[in-house]
């Protein structure tokens, strides 16, 4: 058993039976991770990727060992396993939940968010925070998505920056390539999860709306929020979602939904499986030639396999979708994270958006491309604002039935499919199921991916498609840099 590989790119399945087979404690697989952050995050060339660690994480750590020893690990499907948390996700260890944002840098919540404690359930062991964009890339129209007031620039391991639009949750999906843990939690409401999976080379998968508590998780925009992990393989992701999975009494969109906890499905037998590939501003908007060789590839690459490709399978509203500018951001926003801030005892003097945007006026340094976004929001009139109200049901509407439950049925389809992150405003907006891999390892060390997408609800289909797609490719994961290990490996057994 090469260790060393396991902790570098193997699967959460290969450590926890390394564990279980007293080959590695889960104390030395946090000590290795730790000690790969220290070498390659900080510094003038550090990826940047990770905030802060736990200060329990060694101590978890420990008591997973003791599990472990007692034989008591019955059902712990997440054992031992170092799990790093976005920087929206609150923890009660000490750590804290800036949002990405300087207002913020102090604010220590007191309660653990809903994924966390489930995480810890399963027998995951916390990590630490990954930076991420500031308020969820809502703060200014210019700002980069690799930039926080609170983090600074977070570097990706592939090689391409995480440029503007590339989604928040840039430091999990960084922190995943770069080996700095094998699962990282991340969340989306619109290309979040999608566009940073798909450039940082790894597994990402946003659950469809309702199917993860966001309780406990600061907001961006509640019709739209989801969480889910990012990972080395989809069984990985899988897994990981079906631990946070499930109804919670503190976010009511998990009854409204009525979705069961995720379960692990078989892979799908491909020679039953009809995919749609939507064209009209969707698979066309890729500008880069040879990016669209690569998908081209990718067709005719799962046709072989005796899939169903259905080209194109486009989406009715897309035209419509890609014009459209909604209030729904800005008005959702305004309210839900006035409401966090005061759940959360006014953090840093911070009990309204506008606390923040006049802080920041009184702080310019911590806001170099301005707060054009925040202050667009403060100017909303509410929900119940007719033109808010109009536009949320021209979303659903553009997105679901005249969008992705349109093209499939018309096709006949299991799941439509996307190059990279292309489809993350359709999904987004529909609240709806969507599933990167990598499909390509290219010269230069980046990756090309592509996104699996299918109508809410829809997430079991949907995983094990992908399931199979992932098999077809073959794309091991290979980790960003080479390992610095800080254990004497050679003493353990094999």
């Amino acid at each position: 058993m090469d260790i060393e590989q396991i902790l570098a790119s193997g699967s959460v399945g290969e450590l926890t039976r390394a564990y279980r087979q007293k080959h590695l404690s889960a104390r030395e697989a946090v000590e290795w991770y730790l000690a790969r952050i220290a070498t390659r995050n900080g510094g003038e060339d550090g990826l940047n990727a990770v905030r802060e660690l736990a200060p329990r994480a060694l101590e978890e750590a420990d008591a997973v060992d003791r599990r472990i020893a007692s034989g008591n690990t019955d059902g712990l499907l997440l054992l031992g396993v170092p799990v790093l948390l976005k920087d929206n996700v609150t923890t009660a260890d000490g750590m804290a939940a800036t949002i990405g944002a300087r207002a913020l840098a102090d604010f220590v919540p007191r309660r653990e968010a809903t994924v966390v404690a489930r995480l810890k359930h399963a027998g995951a062991v916390v990590l630490g925070k990954t930076n991420m964009t500031e308020f969820a890339d809502y703060t200014s129209e210019v700002m980069p998505s690799e930039f926080s007031g609170a983090g600074g620039v977070v570097r990706n391991p592939r090689g391409p920056r995480f440029g503007r639009g590339q989604g928040s949750s840039i430091g999990s999906a960084a922190s995943v390539a770069a080996a700095f843990a094998p699962v990282a939690i991340g969340g989306e409401s619109q290309n979040s999860i999608q566009t940073p999976a798909s450039v940082a080379g790894i597994v990402g998968y946003k659950p469809t709306v309702g199917l993860v508590s966001r309780a406990g998780v600061a907001p961006l925009v509640p019709s739209q929020d989801t969480i889910g992990p990012f990972a080395r393989t989809v069984e990985d992701a899988i897994l990981v979602a079906a631990m946070m999975s499930g109804p919670d009494a503190r976010d009511s969109v998990t009854f409204i939904r009525g979705l069961p906890a995720l379960e692990m499905p078989d892979a799908a037998d491909l020679r039953h499986v009809t995919i749609g590939v939507p064209r009209v501003a969707m698979a066309d908007t890729i500008g880069d030639a040879p990016m669209q060789r690569l998908f081209e590839e990718v067709l005719r690459t799962l046709a072989k396999t005796g899939a169903r490709i259905v080209d194109p399978c486009d989406i009715p509203s897309a035209r419509e979708l890609a014009s459209m500018r909604s209030s729904v951001f800005r008005t959702e926003f305004k309210l839900a994270i006035g409401e966090f801030l005061r759940e959360h005892g006014d953090p840093c003097g911070m009990a309204s958006l506008a606390d923040i945007i006049a802080w920041n006026e009184a702080h310019p340094d911590a806001i170099p491309y301005g707060q054009s976004l925040l202050l667009a929001a403060e100017a909303t009139a509410g929900l119940e604002d007719p033109v808010y109200r109009a536009d949320r049901l021209t979303d659903i509407r553009l997105t679901t039935t005249e969008g992705i439950d349109a093209a499939l049925a018309a096709a006949g389809a299991d799941v439509l499919v996307a190059p990279m992150g292309v489809a993350a405003k359709l999904t987004g907006k529909a609240g709806a199921p969507a599933l990167s891999l990598q499909v390509a390892a290219l010269a230069d060390g980046s990756r090309f991916g592509i996104t699996l997408y299918t109508s809410v609800g829809q997430d079991k289909r949907l995983l094990s498609i992908g399931r199979s797609v992932e098999r077809v490719f073959d794309v091991s994961f290979e980790a960003s840099g080479h390992p610095q290990l800080p254990l004497d490996l050679g003493r353990m057994r094999t």
